[in-house]
């Protein structure tokens, strides 16, 4: 076996059906040993996409999702994707090329000092030196993505380790061939060949592990659980916000939302949470968190850290909080906690609803009162008359015709904050966002990885029409691998997020502005229809094609021409 069968071997043994790549000569051998050995490869049109759908097999599986990309620039156009994963808590490896372990230094093609950059961002970083240790550096990988808090590693191949060994030592012949044998020639080809024999020494004796652990991460104690109990109990007011930290066990996300249905105790969802108790569960709320925040007299925070989305803990200010992490650094941002659990929330939500099972009806109905209040007051908003089709509007025609089997991919500023207001998500695990890093350009990427885990749903992507600039050449990828995707733009010709401060503070709009540009075009160079909306009745024809095309298969992209709000006036999070 080459290197790259080796790797593709392992992968097997762990699960991976899916590798993301794009191609190049260093790394050949693993993308061509997946396919090979009946992985399915993905190739896309930039690195980044490649690691962003990496990114969200991680989450939706917990099955680390795993992305070849080549040496030098292929490695490093994933930093900002690869920082996103980090941030998120995704489980996630990422294979790179890199020059031969006998040219490392010399000026090779490509040749960089990869693990330096790539170090900080990563839970590991390690450079193969041999192609024996391949498999356990893998195997060894794959556990440290998912143990503790998940995150991304970084396994750095050599191109001389992947190849079979006779090309290698073909190629290490021919840099040592010369026309005369003086003593230096003679020991450099000694040098040669005792490093040839060296990198592939015992190559085929790898064990390759196939029952692989299961990840390790903090539990509760006894003394924790009896004091959060203790605290939940003397609450007349307690208040939940789950938020992405609870979902690094996605294979259990129904027992969650039992337990939290179970417990009784009104619920926030933020991130990856979002879906968990379905379209309209009874003590999911919506609306106006701040409020909610200060008329509970205990908090708690599962998965959720203190960060700008509570304003760095002064949302929560003296109130009593408990929370849960896996993570001690976000366990204590910014505010110590009443009772500080560093555990995973998931488990310990699980276990809490065997023992507490509560009616807070009066608090409960409180809430809901002022979530219909509030969409009350969208639903006006929404029929307010501007130029362009209004956002809200458009999203709340979309929430009536989406089906129940839903996936949404979030890629945008203004236009996806809007959606979070409007949409409901329709099941756990069907919503996917960037996270706390806020980055733009996930959307293609994300989307890959929802058509494939879950290839009989609809996946949507939500894009602004800036965010959309990022990814839109991955319709490309769509139509290659067979995926049905469907990316509603929501045009208004404005990076509107910061314009509308930008504007008013410092009176200019340099850079923030676009173009109503016909986006619906750019699929067609791909064989993907579009279609550009300027009226309601349009829209609604528009997402019945796109449902009719995916039955099909294919792919759609909806460019709908809004109008600029102020929905979202002052919202802007630094």
């Amino acid at each position: 076996m080459n290197g790259g069968e080796i790797i593709a071997q392992v992968l097997l043994n762990h699960g991976v059906k899916f590798l993301f790549t794009l191609c190049g000569g260093h790394i050949s051998p693993i993308f061509v040993g997946a396919e090979k050995s009946g992985i399915r490869v993905i190739d896309t049109r930039h690195e980044a996409t490649a690691v962003f759908a990496a990114d969200a097999v991680g989450r939706l599986t917990g099955i680390p999702g795993v992305v070849a990309v080549t040496a030098g620039p292929g490695l490093t156009n994933t930093i900002t994707a690869i920082k996103n994963a980090q941030m998120a808590q995704s489980p996630l490896i990422l294979l790179g090329g890199a020059a031969a372990t006998m040219l490392k230094g010399r000026g090779a093609l490509q040749d960089i000092d990869q693990l330096s950059i790539i170090k900080p961002i990563v839970k590991w970083a390690v450079s193969i030196k041999k192609v024996k240790d391949i498999g356990p550096t893998l195997q060894k990988a794959f556990r440290i993505a998912q143990e503790g808090v998940p995150g991304p590693v970084f396994i750095e191949c050599p191109i001389d380790t992947l190849y079979p060994e006779s090309m290698v030592r073909e190629w290490y012949g021919a840099k040592s061939k010369s026309g005369s044998k003086t003593l230096k020639d003679k020991a450099i080809q000694w040098y040669i060949e005792r490093h040839a024999k060296k990198l592939f020494k015992d190559k085929d004796k790898t064990i390759f592990n196939s029952h692989p652990t299961k990840p390790k991460f903090p539990l509760h104690s006894d003394s924790q659980f009896a004091k959060a109990v203790s605290l939940i109990q003397k609450a007349k007011r307690p208040l939940m916000i789950l938020g992405s930290g609870a979902m690094l066990q996605p294979e259990l996300a129904g027992q969650l939302a039992i337990a939290i249905d179970q417990i009784g105790i009104p619920v926030f969802l933020s991130g990856m949470g979002r879906g968990l108790l379905g379209r309209s569960g009874r003590l999911h709320i919506r609306h106006k968190r701040k409020e909610a925040i200060k008329e509970a007299d205990l908090i708690i925070l599962a998965g959720v850290p203190n960060d700008f989305r509570l304003d760095y803990g002064s949302h929560i200010g003296s109130r009593k909080f408990i929370s849960i992490n896996r993570s001690k650094t976000e366990l204590f941002l910014n505010k110590k906690p009443t009772l500080a659990i560093q555990a995973d929330p998931c488990s310990f939500l699980v276990a809490l609803s065997d023992h507490l099972k509560i009616n807070l009806q009066e608090w409960l109905d409180t809430l809901r009162k002022r979530d219909s209040m509030r969409d009350e007051e969208i639903g006006k908003q929404s029929e307010e008359n501007i130029n362009g089709l209004n956002p809200l509007k458009l999203l709340g025609e979309l929430e009536h015709l989406l089906p129940e089997k839903a996936v949404l991919v979030a890629d945008g500023g203004d236009f996806v904050a809007t959606a979070s207001y409007t949409l409901r998500v329709r099941q756990p695990l069907s919503w996917l966002d960037p996270g706390a890093y806020g980055t733009l350009g996930v959307g293609a990427g994300f989307a890959i990885a929802a058509a494939l885990v879950y290839p009989d749903r609809p996946v949507w992507i939500l894009y602004g029409d800036g965010s959309a600039g990022y990814s839109l050449m991955e319709f490309d990828t769509f139509q290659r691998h067979g995926l049905a995707i469907t990316a509603l733009i929501g045009n208004d010709g404005c990076w509107n997020q910061i314009a509308r401060d930008q504007v008013e503070f410092l009176g200019s709009d340099c850079a923030v502005m676009l173009e109503n540009s016909d986006y619906e075009k750019i699929p067609n160079a791909f064989g993907v229809e579009g279609q550009k909306v300027e009226n309601f009745e349009v829209f609604k024809f528009a997402v019945k094609k796109a449902l009719e095309v995916n039955q099909l298969g294919k792919s759609f992209l909806i460019n709908a021409i809004i109008g600029k709000t102020d929905f979202r006036k002052g919202s802007i999070s630094v």
